[in-house]
């Protein structure tokens, strides 16, 4: 496949990872580094994806290659204060909270007192080696379909969040995970890597929450892989709200072993360029996977929602509910397959998109994608584009509600469905509240 990106995109970030392998001293020998070393190898071989890839065929990522970030390692530390990182934090219930700037961990505005057992909600960049050695065969994947953005990650990846649940542990409460990002003098690369391992019987419930510390343009570039073993429950909620001059590209790698139960929500309300990719491997017996998504788009916004779930083993169910909500030249993309492969008798499989545009210039790409190979399955699929419900809207008029509130009304039920699910109350109101304050902020 010919490269048609900037010619030198490649070899700066190269150079790049000398100047940062260079500023290492001693952790230039640490196993995580290694993983690095092993990434940047790979990345001079790698390719950007382009319009010609069929998983990117409506998603052009030039803008992000014809601007030179620079790695966070490479640039200056920002700390801002306890007030800064507490205002972009969802608050009313109780959490242990992990603070990211730049992709960097910032222990003095985190708090994970009281943590106790075997079990680890910490940083990449802290772990000893003894823990990297126990996270190890979680860590080393960098798969054969991995596109140059991905392995990027990896190179730079000096941090990120890690949970490792040992096996029958219950977390006690939520971890709230907060990435604030940019600077005012240079464009930043952020790479955070989180790793989420949950053992046999374990539990939590588990916010990732993207916010801007700047209104500027800088990218966030994430890989997250989370692993459950049997009869493990994972709620894990990922809130993208960043500048709208930024880019964001997040992969996350889920597999799932007998009985396990993961619900994951992905949320997106910023970013000029969003990529959301999300695999997800039922590697086992009974278990059930839900997939939420919804997104506001405005302006010139570009979301795209890219999903695959593998049903690798029979007796499974996966269920998958995408909305989106476009406005003015918004674009809106949901890209989602399911495989149902031939030993995977008794599946249940369910998926629905579903997009509001609320102008004459929002567009929606949908492509669902069923692929089946047992036979004893059920399975559905489907996707809707259109205008709000005007016969309700003139209804909600006629009990002398303004036009802008009746509008907002429709907007927030058919939203409902998605954030209904949430099972932390105070996030789900406040996140209630936050879409309806994102529909009167940008005037939709």
């Amino acid at each position: 496949m010919a490269n048609s990106n900037k010619p030198n995109i490649k070899d700066k970030y190269i150079k790049d990872f000398e100047l940062f392998e260079s500023k290492l001293n001693g952790q230039s020998k640490s196993y995580l580094h290694s993983l690095r070393k092993t990434a940047i190898e790979k990345f001079k071989s790698a390719e950007f994806p382009t319009l010609k890839d069929e998983e990117w065929r409506y998603t052009n990522v030039k803008p992000i290659l014809q601007s030179e970030f620079i790695p966070a390692a490479n640039a200056g530390e920002i700390t801002p204060s306890a007030g800064e990182a507490e205002k972009h934090l969802y608050t009313g219930f109780d959490y242990y909270k992990l603070v990211f700037v730049n992709g960097i961990f910032q222990p003095a505005l985190s708090d994970i007192d009281g943590i106790t057992g075997n079990a680890i909600v910490s940083n990449l960049g802290s772990l000893k080696e003894p823990e990297l050695q126990k996270l190890k065969t979680h860590m080393e994947s960098i798969g054969d379909s991995d596109n140059a953005f991905n392995i990027l990650n990896k190179a730079f990846s000096v941090d990120g969040a890690v949970i490792f649940l040992p096996d029958n542990f219950i977390l006690d409460k939520p971890v709230q995970i907060l990435y604030l990002t940019g600077n005012e003098k240079s464009e930043i690369l952020s790479s955070p890597r989180n790793l989420i391992v949950a053992g046999k019987n374990s539990q939590a419930k588990i916010i990732i929450n993207y916010q801007p510390l700047f209104d500027v343009k800088y990218f966030t570039n994430v890989v997250t892989d989370v692993f459950t073993d049997e009869n493990a429950i994972i709620d894990f909620y990922k809130i993208q709200n960043e500048s709208e001059k930024a880019f964001h590209i997040d992969k996350i790698d889920i597999t799932q072993k007998g009985k396990s139960v993961v619900s994951n929500f992905s949320l997106s309300f910023g970013g000029a360029l969003v990529r959301n990719d999300i695999n997800v491997l039922l590697d086992d017996e009974y278990i059930e996977n839900h997939l939420y998504g919804l997104y506001l788009a405005t302006g010139t916004q570009h979301v795209d929602n890219h999903t695959f779930i593998d049903h690798a083993k029979p007796n499974c169910e996966s269920n998958e509910l995408y909305k989106g909500i476009l406005d003015e030249k918004a674009r809106g993309i949901f890209s989602g397959k399911i495989l149902v492969r031939k030993d995977a008798q008794k599946t249940n499989a369910f998926q629905s998109n579903k997009s509001v545009l609320l102008s004459d210039s929002a567009t929606v790409d949908a492509k669902p994608q069923l692929e089946i190979y047992a036979d004893d399955v059920k399975c559905s699929h489907g996707a809707t584009v259109g205008q709000l419900d005007m016969t309700a809207y003139f209804y909600i008029l006629s009990r002398g509600i303004p036009a802008d509130l009746a509008k907002s009304m429709l907007i927030r039920a058919f939203a409902n469905d998605v954030i209904e699910p949430i099972k932390i109350a105070a996030l789900k109101e406040q996140l209630n509240h936050q879409i309806l304050q994102h529909l009167h902020s940008k005037d939709f």
